[in-house]
Parts: structure tokens; sequence; C-alpha cells
């Protein structure tokens, strides 16, 4: 047999050339014991805090504790198959989401992967899940209105772009639904919302997905969910995760808004961990850096500065409760974090008034900033209005005479409570809260009875989109309430007032 040394040189400078010297190296370590979605590892001594591990059945690990010895993992998968004495490789890498447009529209779990069956995202950027926020030069003041639809909070609790907005409240109060509405009066604004659902029953979930796809608002929304099935490591890591995706947009000179719904169950599912990873309790059993696993969350909410391009990111966190304890370790948290709390009260919400917005407790930090002129004109005193009617109402129930202006501020107040009810799912454009609003408070609705002042709105309302289209375009043009268009809104508000019959009125006749 003849050898071909030409051919035999060629293969072997072949092989020369492709040869490359690269040895890989992995630091690997053990796993010394495993449950509850947690992994004690030996090992791993170089690793860092918050860096990815890969286990064998392909789940990711963060590295959560580091100790002398050992290495505490949270596991942010199916721990069920991992077992003791298991290989488990350091990554290099921290822990990072998919963003852009590819995930909008999309319900997905909190490491971006889809479960809606809608097929893979098609997208090769990422973020990291945590980052360090703005800092104060990066930053400038929350002055951009952020219409949520709701009378009651456009005018008393003006949420602006940039601000955190607090929801709070018992259970079944409306926190969710308040949520909602405001992303569903993001319709045409170009803001892009999250829904981070965190420890939520997947039915609910479910049905916040199915309102959002009948009122077309999933074209513009983007749903992270971490049910309460979900290891707690995955409820933890759930709001950063959105956050990071909503980041994008802000990073890019877009407007996002972000609701965590709800963090109470964030700071159950940290405790849990902290408690498994042996790290001292504090107050209420949770570990002593709870607050900054909430503050470093909201900081990165943020109307960045116009060298940065301008863009936002508006938190709406949620909450929950128990008996009304707003005093209570994580709400106080929380709300000390916020520009301001929206704070509904079940006796209210059982009474109809909904929203049931406690006008006295809740408050926005931002204010008049966040608002058109106009809604600051005819809006100015209403919560102070509304807190003093509670107060009154209180004495005039202990059925003591009252003079003549005491009871017409009850009556008025009775028809402004009325005018701020709002139905689920039904935002309202700000022109049209304007008007309502400043016919409640000039008093033109003091002689309709209070059972008819809803139907009066809705009719009110009709009536001008029918006859006064150019009304509601001049003060959504103007964002004011000029004298011209005072006076046109007056005019206008008297010919319907002409035309308007009670139904006991209805019945004489």
């Amino acid at each position: 047999m003849k050898f071909n040394s030409d051919e035999i040189a060629s293969v072997l400078q072949a092989e020369i050339e492709h040869f490359e010297n690269k040895i890989d190296v992995r630091e690997v370590g053990t796993v010394l014991e495993v449950g509850d979605g947690i992994a004690r590892v030996y090992g791993l001594s170089g690793v860092m805090a918050g860096e990815m591990v890969e286990f064998p059945n392909g789940a990711i690990g963060l590295a959560f504790n580091l100790e002398e010895n050992s290495v505490g993992v949270i596991i942010l998968g199916d721990y069920l198959t991992i077992e003791e004495g298991d290989e488990v490789r350091a990554t290099g890498a921290l822990l990072s989401v998919p963003v852009g447009d590819a995930v909008v529209g999309r319900v997905l779990d909190p490491l971006g992967n889809p479960i809606d069956g809608k097929g893979p995202l098609q997208t090769d950027l990422s973020r990291p899940v945590e980052i360090i926020a703005a800092g104060v030069a990066e930053r400038q003041p929350v002055k951009e209105p952020m219409q949520t639809g709701i009378k009651a909070v456009d005018a008393m609790t003006p949420i602006g772009r940039g601000q955190r907005e607090l929801i709070i409240g018992d259970r079944k109060t409306g926190k969710t639904a308040i949520a909602i509405d405001a992303i569903l009066n993001q319709k045409h604004t170009g803001v892009k919302c999250f829904y981070v659902a965190i420890g939520q029953k997947d039915s609910a979930v479910a049905a916040v997905v199915d309102v959002l796809e009948r009122n077309g608002a999933m074209e513009y929304t983007t749903v992270i969910a971490a049910g309460a099935s979900s290891p707690a490591p995955l409820q933890y890591v759930a709001p950063y995760a959105g956050t990071a995706m909503a980041e994008h947009f802000m990073f890019n000179g877009g407007h996002a808004l972000i609701v965590y719904d709800d963090l109470s169950k964030q700071a159950v599912a940290y405790r849990q961990m902290s408690l498994l990873m042996r790290r001292p309790p504090g107050r209420e059993a949770y570990p002593g850096d709870v607050f900054y696993c909430h503050s470093r969350l909201l900081e990165r909410s943020a109307k960045l500065s116009d060298e940065l391009g301008g863009g936002s990111l508006t938190s709406l966190p949620i909450i929950e409760t128990l008996e009304g304890e707003v005093s209570a370790y994580i709400p106080t948290n929380v709300i000390s974090i916020t520009d301001g709390q929206i704070y509904l009260q079940p006796d209210l919400f059982f009474s109809g008034i909904r929203p049931a917005m406690n006008a006295g407790i809740s408050v926005s930090r931002v204010g008049g900033a966040a608002q058109i002129k106009a809604m600051k004109k005819v809006a100015g005193g209403l919560r102070l209005d509304l807190a003093a009617f509670r107060a009154l109402e209180a004495f005039a129930q202990l059925g003591t005479d009252l003079d003549p202006d005491t009871q017409r501020q009850l009556d008025r107040g009775y028809r402004m409570v009325e005018l701020l009810k709002q139905p689920q799912y039904q935002p309202l454009p700000v022109a049209e809260q304007v008007i309502s609003i400043y016919a409640g408070t000039r008093g033109y609705l003091d002689k309709i009875p209070v059972s008819e002042v809803q139907r009066w709105e809705s009719e009110f309302l009709q009536f001008v989109r029918d006859k006064h289209p150019g009304l509601l375009q001049s003060i959504s043009d103007q964002g004011d309430l000029t004298s011209e268009i005072e006076a046109l809104l007056q005019s206008t508000i008297s010919d319907f007032n002409k035309g308007f019959r009670s139904s006991a009125e209805t019945s004489v006749v």
C-alpha cells in the first residue's frame, strides 16, 4: 500500500489550521442536599452572588447564599428530579430574559418562556433581570399625565409617567380591576403594558388575559405569570423579570406601564426561601432585607432625562392587607417607597361604591403636576371636599338637626359619590371626565335625585358626543378649560338639563 505524502501533508495542514487550543474550563460542584426549591452545593468556590448555575436536568439555579463551605442555590424550575450527588455547573452569567417587540402580546413565565401555546419567541435581544436603578442625575421630575380612565383616580390621586402609585386594600376590594382599567385606557397612547401575576390562581390569570383580549389590549400588553403552583423562587424573580422587559422600552425612549399583582405574595415567597436558607428572621419572620427586595425593584420605575431619551416606566404595585391593617410590616414598607397610594376600603366596596377609594387616606405625592390644566381646575378641592363629606356623613347619622349650609354640603357630597362610581372595564377619556366632574362640582346636579345621577351622567355624555363633539375635542387638544370652552360647557349642560326628565317626573306624566 502506497502513501501519498502530499495528501498526508494536506490533511495535517488542514487539521493544524482548524485546531483550537481551547480548554473547556468550568467550575463544577456537587449537590449536597435538595428540596423545597433550594439546593446546597459544595465546590463552587468562585461563584458570584446572583450567578446562574446549571443542573443536569436542564433547570437553572441562582446562587443565593454564599457560605463558607457551601453555596445555597434557589432553583428556577423543576427541582424534583435533582438528586444528591448531581453535578452543578457555574455558567459565569447573570440571569437574563428576552425583551423587545417579540414579547408584546404574549403570556410568559418569569424566565421568558412562552406559556400561551403560540410558539417560541422570535428575538435575539435580552436584558439582565437585576440592574442598578437610574440615579438622580439620569431622571427628571414626573409631570406628564398617565391617565387611568377612572374618574376617582385621575381627579383625586393623579398618576404621572414615571410614578409609582401603590394600590392597597383587603382581598376582593377591586385592586386588580383598577390596574386592568389603567391598562385598557392605554389603548391609543403607545404605552406598552406589563401585567405581572405573582402567586395568583391560574384561573384568575386566565380571566385577566381573557378581559385584555376581548378589549383589544393584548396587542400592547405582556403578561408574566408565576402562578400559585409555581415554586417560590419563580414567584420571587417574576417582578424583576417583568421590569427588565418593560425597561427595554423605557431605555429606547418609549413609555411603559407595569402592574405587580401582588407584592405581598412576592414577599411571602422571599420569606419562604430565606427561612429555608437559614437566614435570620426579623419582624413577622421576614428577613431583614425584605425592604431592599422591594426598594430596588420599585426604584427602577422612572422618568428618564431628555439626554437619555425621555422614556418612562410607571408602576402600579398592589399590596393586599389583612382586615385593613395598613400599618403591617410589608404595607408600611411599600407605602414608604412609593409616590402615593390608592386605598380601597371594604365597607365602601360592599355598599356599592366602586372603585371603593377612601379619599382621606389615598394620596398622590406628585399631585397636580400629573394632571392636565382642565382637570386641575375642576377637581382642585374634590379630595378634601369628599373627605369632609365623609366626616359630615358620620356626624349626620347621629340624627341631629343640620343647618341649611351643612345640608347642602351633604346633598352635594352624596351626588359626587354617585358621580365618581364607574363600571368595571369602562375607562373614560379625560375630556369626558372633566365635563362630568365639572357638572358635579359646579352644582348642576344639585336638583337631580341622587338615584338618577348615574343615568344623568351616561345620557349627558352621550348627548355631548352626539351634539357637541367639538367641545370634547377642544378640551383634549388644549388640555385647559378656557373661558370660551367653559361658556360652551355651561350652555351645553343647561340645554341638556332642560330636556332631562327624572324617572319620577316621567312616572307622573
